[in-house]
């Protein structure tokens, strides 16, 4: 890296920094403006935060490994969540923003009542805040150190005491945990939209230069062909000879996406939804974000995996073909740039993390099961908590070798819980102990899963197992356990009023739902195909 490159780097991180703190007036009035911005962000500003969280550093990384290792069609396990998200879109993103809730946790006492609603409530607000959360986070900060070995730049910390990676790291997760810490969500979205900006101009700037080199589009498709590796160009497996197994294939499009303790949304998307001005704009925030999710930001990554294969084939770590691709063939000061847009990639996902897992650890188990505080210690125990949740999820990073490990890692543990998420908002019958049963056993299982027992089991194999497990055990749960209090369900509804199985509800208040399930469903096929069609059709463009 030139001095060039490094002052565009410097100049970013000094202006992402006075952009944060200068936010700081609108984060530190009350744990409202910390958490969701006072419920005043727009909702193409909580899109572009949304995409910003999803674009992490580890995600170019983790793509150029997966085409490496299954082409173009191996991206469907992350692809196939684009069916959850247009659910999120067409049909939930309304109702977490009619619920008028802080964080989805606070969902679980409006929806359950008694003992058992505030057992889940503080065991998964700890579980996913603490080791969840700092794993997720350690994960960023994995792909971040593959980075810097990837452009070189952890050789001059060789002679500083200590772990060199932890050297390197240090002042670009001082600069995010400083502009959180004070300014809090307000401070995360702003910075934000820089950072996906410069983030997708990266990624467009490295495949530009990675087919520059290899000739162009039509020449990296027949090198591939000519190799005998055209198998990796199909948007879809199929065939004798294809990278994605047909068992896994059918886990992704079948069993991940409604499986996933994510399929209502997850926390860190509904803070955004819930930051926006009502249920109108938090549903234009989730249909934008879509696009830029799937449409937008999917083929440059894919390319430059594309491209890693004929210009740097052979690599032992096939995830550091994006770093490798930019030390190569980028010219000075646009090194810096992309090296900063990777920056961005990084500090968006994490400050967002950060923030989030706050807001679990002050807001579902500080606030609420301790004596009654004022705003003043609450936000005093915000920044506390984003302060130890960097600390801890910067040690567990140092633990961690491969990106996509982790994520498929992080994917199963989760895998199970996700259809009970769905189900409490369209079936009365769905109680806390159908909810609980099913995270106690989707991670029980998941671990199980990785013991040698099932040690010949692929991906695909263990999404199903942990799903049907899972199911398995909270369906006789919630079926053998009563259901929740009338004067509960009742209260959920009037707050709510969503389509689905309330007869009873219905009844008891005498009020009509707002929403049509038949509908949303119909509504949820269509947008699936546009958003899953348009991204299959750019890259059936691209890769002819």
């Amino acid at each position: 890296m030139s001095r060039l490159d490094w002052a565009v780097v410097l100049a970013y991180l000094g202006a992402t920094l006075v952009l944060g703190l200068w936010m700081a007036r609108r984060g530190a009035r009350s744990l409202v403006d910390f958490f969701v911005g006072g419920r005043g962000i727009p909702w193409w500003l909580a899109a572009s935060s949304m995409a910003a969280t999803t674009f992490n550093v580890d995600t170019p990384l983790y793509v150029a490994g997966r085409v490496a290792r299954a082409g173009v069609a191996g991206n469907w396990e992350w692809w196939c969540f684009a069916l959850a998200h247009v659910l999120l879109a067409v049909a939930l993103a309304k109702l977490w923003r009619r619920a008028s809730v802080m964080t989805d946790l606070e969902l679980t006492e409006l929806r359950y009542g008694g003992r058992p609603a505030a057992v889940l409530r503080a065991g998964r607000a700890f579980l996913f805040a603490v080791p969840l959360n700092c794993i997720s986070i350690g994960y960023g900060m994995l792909a971040m150190r593959k980075v810097l070995q990837g452009l070189g730049l952890l050789e001059g910390a060789v002679h500083l005491p200590g772990d060199p990676r932890l050297w390197a790291l240090m002042p670009i997760v001082m600069v995010t945990l400083v502009y959180t810490a004070v300014a809090g969500l307000w401070g995360v979205v702003v910075t934000d939209l820089l950072q996906y900006v410069l983030a997708l101009a990266g990624a467009f700037l490295v495949a530009g230069y990675a087919l520059h080199e290899v000739g162009g589009l039509g020449a990296l498709t027949a090198q591939l062909r000519a190799a005998g590796q055209g198998a990796r160009l199909d948007l879809l497996p199929h065939g004798s000879d294809a990278l994605v197994p047909l068992s896994t294939m059918t886990g992704y499009l079948m069993v991940q996406w409604w499986a996933f303790r994510n399929s209502d949304g997850g926390g860190m998307f509904v803070q955004r939804l819930s930051a926006t001005a009502g249920e109108r704009e938090a549903t234009r925030a989730a249909h934008l974000f879509n696009l830029l999710n799937y449409v937008v930001r999917t083929w440059p990554w894919v390319l430059v995996g594309l491209a890693a294969l004929v210009l740097v084939p052979g690599l032992a770590d096939p995830e550091l073909a994006y770093p490798v691709l930019m030390r190569r063939f980028l010219p000075p000061g646009l090194l810096g740039l992309v090296f900063a847009s990777l920056l961005a990639a990084f500090m968006s996902t994490v400050s967002t993390q950060i923030n989030w897992g706050a807001s679990y650890l002050v807001h579902d188990l500080y606030a609420r099961f301790g004596p009654p505080r004022d705003e003043a210690t609450l936000l005093r125990a915000a920044r506390w908590a984003s302060i130890g949740l960097t600390l801890l999820a910067a040690g567990l990073s140092f633990t961690m070798d491969d990106v996509g490990e982790v994520f498929r890692f992080l994917i199963l543990i989760g895998n199970g819980p996700g259809l009970v998420l769905l189900l409490r908002w369209f079936w009365w019958r769905v109680n806390a102990w159908a909810e609980l049963s099913a995270m106690a056993a989707a991670l029980g299982l998941a671990l199980v899963s990785y013991t040698s027992w099932f040690e010949g089991m692929g991906f695909g194999g263990r999404l199903w197992f942990t799903a049907l497990g899972t199911l398995a055990v909270w369906l006789p749960v919630m079926l053998l356990t009563p259901p929740e209090r009338p004067e509960v369900l009742e209260g959920f509804y009037r707050r709510v009023r969503p389509g689905g199985a309330w007869g009873p509800q219905q009844r008891a208040t005498g009020l009509a739902p707002l929403d049509s399930l038949r509908r949303d469903v119909g509504r949820w096929m269509l947008w699936s195909a546009a958003t899953l069609g348009a991204m299959l059709a750019v890259g059936a463009a691209l890769l002819r």
